[in-house]
């Protein structure tokens, strides 16, 4: 939950060096159900870090795998 909730800010582009994102209220919201849920256990847990919605921790965590394989 906590690296889930480390979504990457506008305001904090200077000192991250990562571009910000938008993520809606409904996203985010939907998104945080399905984690508490466990639907999204299968996802290691760097992929939840610095991300928007469910998407974008699918995406990372394909990123992963792509690079480990």
């Amino acid at each position: 939950i906590q690296r889930f909730l480390a979504q990457p800010m506008f305001v904090a582009e200077q000192f991250t060096g990562q571009e910000g994102i938008y993520t809606p209220l409904e996203e985010t919201i939907s998104s945080f159900k399905a984690l508490i849920d466990g639907e999204m256990d299968r996802f290691p847990e760097q992929a939840f870090y610095m991300v928007g919605g469910r998407e974008d921790v699918e995406k990372r965590a394909n990123e992963m795998a792509g690079e480990a394989a």
